[in-house]
């Protein structure tokens, strides 16, 4: 039984990551709150000058419209301003919208190993979504994971992030979703799950095993109120660590927040095919050497002069990062930045070596003459890149690691940059799968793993065709 349980919930964390993927706080000194005023401002300006539909659901529109119309917003508009601002935070959009499909209607199929987990439909309709749930039925499920009918959710809903929030914030949460978000009659799907591994009871035991005690969030004495909120919003409604923290054999994440364990957001994993990096204040692979501006950066637009985002923290950033108010996002990258490393290692440094061999067109192996021809236009024979349009591979942090499977695939499908509102250019790398074979791929990749002073991983031809089995063209978005 243990094993059904693990084998089940191990499809669904994976699930949870490989789909989707903050809130403002109570009024407390345990939990800051930013200021009021951008957040209303902000929503409704962006509301009314959206050019994404899919980044911006269209409930906002109609909420922002109608608060404009009548000249200002009440007590009760207030409450679902904020309750918008934390369900985009959330990014509850991404995993509860199937491709196309009304928003927060559900039907996103979530991959797992065991088949495909079904997002649900999150809209009032009374039938078919939570038109009859009530406050508390809602707050159980966000806290614990147990649903008005009294089964307990796969973990592909990150209920041990949310049991942080606090009442406020899961008040507003809930008044948005209830009257706010147009209802959608639209049948929530049956997961592809075969019996016995699509048994329920199995998560239960797993809950009480494992998912922590509900509590909202507070912050260790002498913690100030910008770090207390970027923990806040990072430890909660972010769920950051449902991707970027690794996971037992039991498929709990090791650790939920900084102050257990430095396993906390050390990456790691493998998610939806893409390895996870580090978020932690760390050489080889973590943002070390990254100022706060630098990370605020990142979170708005999917690049900096580091590197550039990837899979699916495009999603994240295009649906919710990029909306964040500057205090957030300044709140959060300094939390980041106070993880301390977990793993050592010595600071990048470039070597002059590679690139002036390649500089002089001198390649001294496969891979460093296959760079110069295929990938020296765009990213540089001296690995710089060229500014924030095509990232700098050398010192890349993506590179610094003996995990080369998101270098592989991007090599392989390709890749995309995020197109945000500050940011518009969702420039597109083309896939390389049908022009080189396996060995070539292995050699370029290796080249850019080890050049320019990178201590990236090398790799083989079999390492590449076991990713060429999954790897698909990327696909380009027109913003």
């Amino acid at each position: 039984m243990i094993l059904i349980a693990t084998l089940a919930l191990g499809a669904a964390a994976l699930a949870a990551t490989a789909a989707c993927n903050l809130a403002h706080a109570d009024d407390s000194l345990t939990v800051p709150a930013p200021p009021k005023p951008p957040v209303g401002a902000r929503l409704l300006n962006r509301e009314i000058t959206a050019q994404r539909p899919m980044s911006i659901p269209p409930a906002d529109a109609a909420l922002a419209a109608r608060i404009a119309k009548q000249g200002g917003a009440g007590a009760d508009d207030r409450q679902l301003l904020r309750g918008a601002y934390l369900a985009r935070a959330g990014d509850c959009v991404a995993c509860h919208t199937s491709r196309g499909g009304t928003p927060f209607a559900g039907g996103l199929a979530l991959a797992s190993p065991i088949g495909a987990i079904y997002s649900t439909n999150i809209t009032p309709d009374r039938e078919h979504g939570i038109g009859d749930w009530s406050y508390e039925d809602f707050a159980r499920l966000m806290r614990t994971g147990v649903t008005k009918a009294g089964y307990t959710v796969y973990p592909a809903m990150p209920y041990p992030s949310y049991s942080r929030l606090t009442d406020q914030d899961m008040q507003a949460l809930y008044a948005y979703f209830t009257k706010a978000v147009p209802p959608s009659a639209q049948a929530n799907r049956a997961n592809d799950i075969p019996w016995p591994l699509s048994m329920r009871w199995p998560l239960a035991i797993w809950r009480k095993l494992f998912a922590p005690t509900p509590a909202p969030y507070a912050a260790p004495a002498g913690t100030d109120a910008q770090l207390a909120r970027g923990a806040y919003l990072v430890e909660g409604l972010g769920h950051c660590g449902s991707c970027h923290t690794p996971r037992s054999t039991t498929l709990q994440e090791k650790s939920l927040r900084d102050d257990s364990s430095r396993l906390y957001l050390s990456g790691g994993q493998v998610v939806d095919g893409w390895s996870v990096p580090s978020l932690r204040n760390e050489h080889g692979g973590g943002i070390a050497g990254w100022s706060q501006a630098d990370l605020v950066e990142f979170l708005r637009t999917g690049r900096n002069q580091y590197t550039a985002s990837f899979g699916a923290m495009n999603d994240v950033i295009e649906h919710s990062m990029q909306y964040m108010t500057e205090a957030d996002l300044n709140a959060m990258s300094r939390y980041l930045l106070s993880l301390a490393p977990r793993n050592g290692a010595e600071p990048y440094r470039y070597d002059e070596v590679t690139a002036t061999a390649a500089y002089e067109g001198r390649p001294q192996t496969p891979g460093a003459a296959l760079y110069l021809d295929r990938c020296a236009a765009c990213h540089r024979s001296n690995g710089t890149g060229y500014g924030k349009a095509f990232p700098a591979l050398a010192g890349n942090p993506v590179l610094q690691t003996q995990d080369a499977t998101s270098a592989i695939r991007i090599i392989l499908q390709g890749g995309r940059q995020p197109s945000t509102d500050s940011a518009t250019a969702g420039l597109v790398m083309a896939p390389y799968a049908q022009l080189l074979n396996d060995r070539q791929v292995a050699e370029v990749t290796s080249y850019i793993q080890t050049a320019w002073g990178n201590r990236g991983a090398t790799v083989s031809a079999a390492d590449v065709a076991k990713i060429r089995k999954t790897a698909r063209p990327v696909e380009e978005r027109v913003p």
